[in-house]
């Protein structure tokens, strides 16, 4: 099977980093480089002794060197960029183990390019300044051309159910209905129950196709991906749109993710299935009354915000799992009562914030 990769691009910026803000942002790039090498070690000492460390258990590991006398200066500085750099040595790793690079190697102060990356739970952007986690002031940021438009958090893809089941509705009807007027035991009912056999098989590889190149583009383009965990057996109960979800392969899709997010050393988020994304106004935080499946959009009673529905719930959903990835799982978002119906949305992360030191004394670079 070929495979195709995608392309992002990427803007440059300058910016003047007052004192302050250069020595906390040299003292994360120090961080950083410290996490990456710690964990470098640990994985390649576990090795050495026939044990495979992942990204979940550096992840631990980072928890406890942050509880030391030792490293507690970890502590000091933003989370976002020390998760990163362990996401960033995963991804080295499964380059190495597919055979696509050299083993990783450890970061050294002056032969690495100091940089952090910081995901969209650890900066904000709002009216054309930058402001970075654990720095109190936004970033003198030298606009030299505008910030193309689409740098949105939730890019308000909708991906509809291709329904492949309803292209061939009436040809594997007929041959059903065919197959039931012949005799059993007859090499004419075994005949008309491979022709039945093969529209199913038809219809099963376009789905399994379609899905195989959503998640992978997903997987891809994504550092993070947050997905809302749902009861699909229940759901098949509502006679009016089972037929729908079964075809959309809700459960085929989430196996896909959890098992393409493990190959390319990405992070998948389960939201609580009963965490209120539809009624959660992800402007004000206004909890709405419950509201039927026929309601696409509706507006916010405290803050007047009109919602697209899905749109309002790939906000909250993202919000919420970037808050588990970023204080682990112990962040719970907040619950209802079980009494809401689900649905399967796949959210993509914001794209992150690179800030690397240039070359030149007293300046730095965003890159967005």
């Amino acid at each position: 099977m070929g495979t195709s990769s995608s392309v992002k691009r990427a803007f440059k910026y300058r910016f003047y980093p007052t004192d302050a803000q250069a020595i906390e942002l040299q003292r994360t790039f120090g961080c950083v480089r410290k996490v990456y090498n710690l964990a470098l070690a640990a994985r390649t000492e576990a090795r050495t002794r026939g044990e495979r460390v992942g990204y979940g258990q550096t992840s631990t590991l980072l928890t406890a060197w942050k509880r030391t006398e030792e490293l507690a200066y970890l502590a000091e500085v933003s989370s976002v960029p020390l998760q990163q750099a362990l996401r960033h040595l995963q991804s080295a790793f499964t380059g190495f183990w597919g055979k696509r690079a050299k083993y990783p190697r450890f970061k050294s102060k002056r032969g690495s390019r100091a940089s952090a990356e910081y995901t969209r739970s650890a900066f904000r952007y709002t009216n054309g300044r930058l402001t970075l986690a654990k720095v109190p002031e936004p970033l003198d940021i030298v606009w030299s051309r505008p910030l193309p438009a689409g740098g949105d958090p939730s890019t308000g893809e909708k991906i509809r159910n291709p329904k492949h089941e309803r292209r061939d509705r009436e040809q594997l009807a007929r041959a059903q209905r065919a197959l039931s007027r012949k005799e059993k035991c007859s090499n004419n009912r075994a005949k008309a129950r491979i022709r039945v056999a093969r529209i199913h098989a038809r219809i099963a590889d376009r789905r399994r196709d379609h899905l195989h190149q959503l998640t992978t583009r997903l997987v891809r383009e994504n550092q993070t991906l947050v997905i809302e965990d749902l009861t699909v057996k229940n759901m098949l109960g509502n006679h009016k749109l089972a037929r729908a979800i079964g075809d959309a392969a809700w459960r085929e899709l989430r196996s896909m993710l959890e098992y393409k997010t493990a190959w390319y050393g990405r992070e998948l988020i389960i939201v609580d299935r009963w965490f209120p994304s539809t009624r959660l106004c992800s402007t004000c935080g206004a909890l709405a009354d419950p509201m039927p499946l026929d309601v696409r959009h509706w507006t916010c009673g405290i803050c007047g915000t009109t919602h697209d529905r899905d749109r309002n719930a790939a906000i909250n959903l993202l919000a919420a799992g970037l808050a588990v990835a970023a204080c682990g799982a112990d962040a719970r978002p907040h619950r209802e009562s079980p009494s809401r119906s689900g649905r399967s949305v796949v959210k993509q992360e914001a794209p992150p914030v690179r800030v690397g030191a240039s070359s030149l004394p007293g300046r730095g670079e965003v890159k967005r």
